[in-house]
C-alpha cells in the first residue's frame, strides 16, 4: 500500500534518503523472510500477539543480526507473517487505544534496538 522507490511521492518527504539507503523491493513478505533466515537473520514483528516480548524487556544479543517486520497500519503484520518469525516484539501502550501509527511504531523500535545494541554497548 504504499510507493517504491523511485517515486517523487517518496523523494518528496525523504529529501534524498532514498539515495543513501540501501533498499529493495520483494512482492511477498515471505519470499524476503525465507531470504534473510538463509542469511542468518532474526526475523522480528512489530505486533501485538499472544506470547509477544514487551519492547521495553527484550535484550538483543550484539552477536545476531535482526531483521524487523513492521506491518500494515490497518491490519497489521499477516499471520503467516508472524507465525513465520522467530519472535514478536510489542511496544507496551496505555490506556484503552493500543494502535500506533506505523512511522511511529518503527521510529519507537528501531530506537530501542539502536540504543540497546550501539548505544549501551
Amino acid at each position: 500500500i504504499c510507493a517504491v522507490p523511485p517515486s517523487a511521492e517518496i523523494h518528496k518527504s525523504g529529501l534524498g534518503a532514498e539515495d543513501s539507503v540501501d533498499w529493495e523491493h520483494v512482492d511477498d513478505t515471505m519470499d524476503a523472510i525465507h531470504r534473510l533466515k538463509e542469511s542468518g537473520y532474526t526475523i522480528v514483528c512489530a505486533e501485538q500477539t499472544v506470547g509477544s516480548v514487551m519492547l521495553d524487556r527484550f535484550i538483543p544479543s550484539k552477536d545476531e543480526r535482526y531483521a524487523v517486520v513492521f506491518g500494515n497500519e490497518v491490519a497489521g503484520v499477516r499471520q503467516d507473517v508472524v507465525d513465520a518469525s522467530d519472535m514478536v516484539l510489542e511496544i507496551p501502550q496505555f490506556g484503552t487505544k493500543h494502535s500506533l501509527n506505523v512511522s511511529t511504531t518503527a521510529g519507537i523500535v528501531i530506537w530501542e534496538l539502536a540504543k540497546k545494541i550501539i548505544i549501551n554497548s
